[in-house]
């Protein structure tokens, strides 16, 4: 796979700014986003200081002041980041990346990310930059997608996708890199944490277009009891030990 391209990036999601919330307040998208924001969300001390890597339009920062707790905000994308501050006027957001924070040691009670990960040209720095920047006892917690059979053979899709022009927000040919438990339990501890725990979320919420979304939803039982092999984001929690 060829390395991540930080400016597609940026420059797909300064397009797409405008449709991306739509994409998740319709029933699919708001499925899946809230499936893993809510893993996401238990892993973190309530009523903490939050910071949200690879925020977007700021859904889950909102998630995280209404349960109140307060939050910042950093992305890639310029355009994002406008959204997100119209989404929640009271929160702090920012343009930049996770492995380089613009932000104190020890600053934060907890960090998040949501399908960032793969995008990273860098996860160790962005690990090494969350250990510095939180508190001492402080949380991590992120979901991406993982190295499963399934995301196998997500870049050829999304390479076809680019070709035929699909119109989705994530359909894009990125370079994206997956990892699986044993590469995400080692990175996580070279940063320096500890309680880590790695977790599979279900492959039945994938966004994808019916009738698949239906069906993924019909068969989610069978798929995590019978082939976990297919499961689809991968799930890390972690605590920056107390000095």
């Amino acid at each position: 796979m060829s390395g991540v391209k930080v400016e597609k990036i940026r420059q797909h999601y300064d397009a797409i700014a405008g449709i991306y919330d739509i994409h998740y307040d319709r029933p699919r998208g708001r499925c899946y986003h809230t499936h893993i924001s809510t893993h996401v969300m238990d892993a973190l001390p309530k009523g903490g200081r939050l910071l949200d890597i690879g925020c977007g339009t700021g859904l889950f920062v909102e998630k995280y002041v209404k349960k109140g707790g307060t939050a910042v905000g950093i992305d890639i994308s310029r355009n994002m980041i406008k959204k997100a501050r119209v989404r929640c006027p009271g929160s702090l957001f920012t343009l930049g990346t996770g492995d380089g924070l613009p932000f104190c040691n020890d600053s934060f009670d907890a960090v998040s990310s949501l399908l960032v990960f793969t995008y990273l040209k860098d996860p160790q720095a962005m690990l090494d930059e969350a250990y510095r920047v939180l508190k001492p006892g402080g949380s991590i917690s992120i979901c991406t997608l993982g190295k499963k059979l399934l995301t196998s053979g997500i870049p050829t899709i999304y390479q076809i996708s680019e070709k035929i022009r699909v119109n989705h927000v994530v359909m894009k040919d990125f370079g994206e890199r997956y990892y699986d438990e044993n590469e995400m339990y080692r990175m996580f501890a070279d940063a320096g944490f500890c309680d880590i725990s790695v977790s599979w979320c279900s492959f039945a919420h994938i966004d994808m277009i019916d009738p698949l979304f239906s069906l993924a939803q019909r068969m989610e039982p069978f798929i995590e009891r019978r082939i976990p092999q297919l499961a689809y984001n991968i799930c890390v929690d972690a605590r920056k030990p107390w000095d």
